[in-house]
């Protein structure tokens, strides 16, 4: 059963995401301060982490725990600026998510995070954060033809950013220069529909 450390001083949030992450078959540990989460972080699957605790910034904590584990972190926070995302995702947190979320889709974030630290596709830390977006919801539909409008309206209504279809072709060929290798394509496009994500 994977592991999940749960750094979340908002007791009502808390309690409904153990419920939900354990009627999912994940272990939890929960942590209200960053103290309470350097003793239980040790051999957890997957860090999901807030910004704001009563002892300090999840950012610094992100920043500490890299230096230690290799477990994925992922931010949960209300802190929604695109500064507040990229900050995060440059710190080295494998994704961020804003609150208010979609449980489901919360459950498939960390599922493809956990599946990806255990040995499928690494990614590189060469990736833009626009690139780890697009990467990672490729990942989420793992097998699935997702249209370019579909890939275009995520990472617009998510992070408030713009791609074109002309920057998307652009992203998805760099995507392919970084991750592509042993000649292993994990990107393969769907001509006139767009594109799907296949694991190794």
């Amino acid at each position: 059963m994977d592991q999940i450390l749960l750094v979340e001083d908002d007791t009502a949030m808390a309690e409904s995401l153990v419920y939900a992450l354990e009627a999912e078959q994940f272990a939890v540990r929960h942590a209200r301060t960053l103290d309470q989460a350097e003793e239980n972080c040790q051999g957890v699957d997957l860090i999901l982490l807030d910004v704001s605790l009563p002892d300090g910034c999840g950012y610094d904590f992100c920043k500490r725990i890299r230096q230690k584990e290799n477990c994925p972190v992922v931010f949960l926070t209300a802190r929604d600026d695109e500064a507040d995302i990229v900050h995060g995702l440059e710190l080295g947190a494998d994704d961020y998510i804003t609150k208010p979320f979609r449980l489901r889709e919360l459950i498939a974030r960390i599922r493809v995070q956990i599946r990806r630290a255990k040995g499928n596709t690494p990614l590189p830390d060469t990736l833009t954060a626009t690139e780890r977006k697009l990467v990672q919801y490729l990942q989420i539909n793992s097998g699935r033809v997702m249209t370019r409008e579909q890939i275009l309206n995520c990472l617009w209504d998510q992070h408030g950013e713009y791609v074109d279809d002309n920057t998307l072709s652009v992203h998805i060929r760099r995507l392919r220069e970084k991750l592509d290798v042993d000649g292993v394509r994990h990107i393969r496009t769907v001509r006139g529909i767009g594109y799907q994500w296949i694991e190794s």
